[in-house]
């Protein structure tokens, strides 16, 4: 009981520290004893299913998920169970946009999708990935909306040039 107690006032401290309103917990019924400590800690909790890109390790892959039957029903299953338990929302994650809309219509919280389809209530897009900060990670739902890598890429040569060559800082940039 002492421990529980004493892991309750932890995560209260780092939601008052961090100024987070929430937290964003990936898995289903395996984790399902964390949420609901958590919940009971007072801490709101968004559930994360599909592929959980912090646990990556254990599917070794970012293939699409959930594309097997069985998969596919274990994620509905986790899916209702999170809400069932208190989640206020759910971030499904490269899923078939067809399985991502039978869950959006089995559940009453909020269903918000990466790389899910259009039949969830909302989007999200990684903003690394929005501004083209990266370049090698290409999934098909990823679209971006600026090409920053080259700019910083440029930007990053041109600023060790003007080092190397000492041309940086000047006078005017020195005190």
């Amino acid at each position: 009981m002492e421990c529980k107690l004493k892991e309750e006032i932890f995560l209260t401290q780092i939601m008052k520290e961090s100024g987070a309103h929430s937290v964003k917990m990936e898995g289903g019924k395996e984790i399902k004893e964390s949420i609901k400590r958590i919940l009971n800690a007072g801490i709101p909790v968004m559930g994360h299913l599909g592929l959980t890109p912090q646990s990556i390790y254990k599917f070794g892959t970012y293939t699409v998920r959930a594309k097997e039957e069985q998969e596919a029903e274990n994620l509905i299953e986790d899916a209702k169970m999170l809400e069932r338990i208190g989640c206020f929302g759910i971030v499904l994650e490269k899923i078939p946009a067809k399985l991502a809309k039978q869950i959006a219509e089995s559940v009453s919280i909020p269903i918000i999708g990466i790389g899910a389809g259009f039949d969830v209530d909302g989007q999200v897009l990684v903003l690394h990935d929005m501004l083209g900060m990266t370049h090698e990670f290409n999934p098909r739902f990823l679209r971006r909306y600026m090409n920053l890598y080259e700019d910083m890429t440029t930007a990053i040569s041109q600023y060790v040039d003007d080092v190397k060559s000492v041309h940086f800082p000047n006078e005017n940039e020195q005190y």
